[in-house]
């Protein structure tokens, strides 16, 4: 049985249009009219392969090369194999990822999976939804009374779009994703299994055991995010939970209510940010960081993984470790407790 070939290339291109469309200079023009047939990776290549070297780590790679075209720093032109074409660039990553996404795009938004295009016969949609012309509403999709979508907007097979709910244009909601109490913006991209709008986690301890703080604030997702599988982003208790425009944040993050994420902030698989937690714009946090309630991360600041934040962090900031502290004294510790023990492994 053949395997199945999921991503098929929109066009072809040639070294000459990557040079055009990337910036990068072609070392040899006669191998202008080179054709690329496929992306692979430097270790691998192939007959017709178009690959990039990155990092002076890498240079090794570069000798042995089998691709028809090699995107890499100038510096290691000399290096590549006669019958390649050399691109050269400052960050050959960046150009390769903008001949991936003019190749391949249905690998940089997510499609239609049932390949419908307007609003299925199988969904249910409420009375009162406003939903414009452009839209694509697959099967199984549930949206309710009063919510609006707008065009070129994809909502996948059995996500659910409650009452009143805004998704703006050319955004996309997932399959097996809840919207609630949410407003969304454009272009903005929300993978399978996310959930929004649910309940913050407020409860009250009271005589009878804990009682329910009712949950009345919004979840605002802005233009150009991206939420990735699973992520949980729960509403705010009185204000609204926001996050801001283009940030990227992976799968299976919690986000409790309150929580406001500046823009173009990365948010790495498994985070937790509590409740009211602030970050500010460019803030970066490496998998499994855990951020106490009602702290407030700079402009920035990066965190290291599995960091546990305890404090508020300064702008700028690189910090690391549990409890959280700026990076270079959590390393200090670290090798102090490393030459600790290993001293006491000798003294025995």
């Amino acid at each position: 049985m053949k395997e199945p070939d999921f991503f098929v290339p929109a066009r072809r291109i040639n070294a000459g249009e990557i040079a055009a469309l990337t910036g990068a200079t072609l070392a040899r023009p006669e191998l202008a009219d080179v054709e690329i047939t496929h992306l692979a990776a430097a270790t691998e290549g192939g007959q017709g392969a178009l690959v990039f070297v990155e990092g002076k780590r890498n240079a090794n790679i570069i000798p042995g090369l089998i691709a028809a075209a090699v995107i890499c720093p100038g510096e290691f032109a000399g290096m590549v194999p006669d019958g390649v074409a050399v691109l050269s660039a400052p960050r050959p990553q960046h150009a390769f990822a903008a001949v991936a996404r003019l190749l391949f795009p249905a690998a940089s938004r997510p499609q239609p999976m049932t390949g419908e295009t307007g609003v299925s016969d199988r969904a249910a949609i409420a009375a009162g939804a406003l939903i414009e012309e452009g839209a694509i509403i697959e099967a199984g999709a549930v949206i309710g009374t009063g919510a609006e979508i707008g065009r070129g907007t994809v909502i996948a097979p059995h996500a659910v779009i409650g009452a009143g709910c805004k998704i703006g244009r050319n955004s996309y909601i997932g399959p097996n994703t809840t919207v609630q109490f949410a407003v969304i913006g454009d272009g903005v991209i929300i993978h399978p299994g996310v959930q929004i709008g649910q309940d913050g986690f407020g409860f009250l301890p009271g005589a009878a055991g804990l009682e329910k703080y009712p949950q009345l604030g919004r979840v605002i997702i802005q233009n150009d995010v991206e939420i990735g599988a699973n992520t949980t982003v729960d509403r705010g208790a009185l204000t609204d939970t926001v996050i801001g425009e283009g940030s990227k944040i992976d799968n299976l993050v919690q986000i409790a209510h309150n929580v406001r994420i500046g823009r173009a902030c990365v948010v790495a698989g498994q985070c937790g940010l509590s409740g009211s937690v602030t970050l500010g714009n460019y803030v970066m946090l490496g998998g499994r960081v855990g951020i106490a309630d009602h702290l407030s991360i700079g402009d920035g600041a990066q965190l290291a993984a599995s960091s546990g934040v305890m404090n508020d962090i300064p702008a700028g900031e690189r910090w690391a470790g549990s409890p959280a502290q700026p990076m270079r004294q959590a390393f200090r510790e670290l090798t102090a407790l490393r030459r600790l023990a290993e001293g006491t492994r000798k003294g025995k």
